[in-house]
């Protein structure tokens, strides 16, 4: 496959990509970073099949859609949100299949401040020391989402 499997529709106020962080790079002034709800980060994972490990993508309020490029299974955790496909309803914090050219759309949260969104194989950023989590004060890792 070549390309993005995702294309972003509606970045929100801030999403950005997260995984577990950068641990063991403070001697270098190199922050942790990382997922900051990382049981919501894990489970949203553990739903679709992926290591706790592996990249999600992490917003702000306001949530974030994607178009899907090849069927896959997602999953939102974390902050309650509204999830729909096409405009149709789907569960938060449950697996759901994706079908190709599919928009998954995670709303505003309800409550709480952020939710997660895996598909399976992970969010695949190319990885700075080691990991894939955007760090907005140090400026390691991927940009924010944009449209």
């Amino acid at each position: 496959m070549t390309g993005p499997a995702l294309t972003v529709v509606r970045a929100g106020a801030l999403t950005t990509v997260q995984d577990l962080g950068r641990p063991g790079h403070a001697h270098l002034g190199v922050p942790r970073a990382g997922a900051l709800d990382e049981p919501a980060h894990r489970l949203a994972n553990r739903l679709v099949g992926n290591p706790g490990s592996a990249a999600t993508l992490e917003t702000t309020l306001t949530g974030c859609g994607v178009r899907v490029r090849t069927a896959t299974t997602v999953a939102v955790t974390g902050a309650p949100c509204p999830v729909t496909v096409d405009g149709r309803p789907a569960p938060w914090g449950a697996p759901v299949r994706v079908p190709a050219g599919a928009v998954l759309d995670a709303g505003p949260a309800t409550h709480g401040l952020r939710s997660y969104l895996a598909c399976t194989g992970g969010i695949g950023t190319e990885p700075v020391l080691g990991s894939r989590a955007a760090d907005l004060l140090s400026g390691l890792g991927p940009d924010p989402l944009t449209d």
